[in-house]
């Protein structure tokens, strides 16, 4: 993957759950079979980010690091129930992102 910009994909939550997406979309770009990253749920709580994104609870964006990538979840306001997954490497910024990550959403 280009360190200079991120890759990212489109979700919409009611066809696969955001969690699950962001698994996929690392495995991919690492060339890692999903089952042999280490667990999302050792940094993010996966059913909290589900119910994030599923929810009309205000939620803009989350931002964390899993398997050395800065994975960004942002909803998007067409249609509701799309959200946007970013990856981008560690020291860079996903494009529409500011440069600090954490694993606290934006709620």
């Amino acid at each position: 993957m280009n360190s200079q910009c991120a890759r990212s994909m489109e979700v919409t939550v009611t066809d696969q759950r955001p969690s699950m997406a962001i698994v996929d979309l690392i495995a991919r770009e690492s060339g890692t079979d999903p089952i042999e990253l280490e667990p999302l749920y050792n940094v993010i709580d996966p059913d909290m980010l589900d119910s994030l994104c599923e929810s009309s609870s205000g939620f803009t964006s989350l931002e964390f690091t899993y398997h050395g990538r800065n994975v960004t979840v942002r909803a998007d306001s067409q249609p509701e129930e799309t959200v946007e997954i970013s990856l981008a490497e560690p020291g860079t910024v996903a494009e529409g992102t500011s440069d600090v990550f954490n694993t606290e959403s934006t709620i």
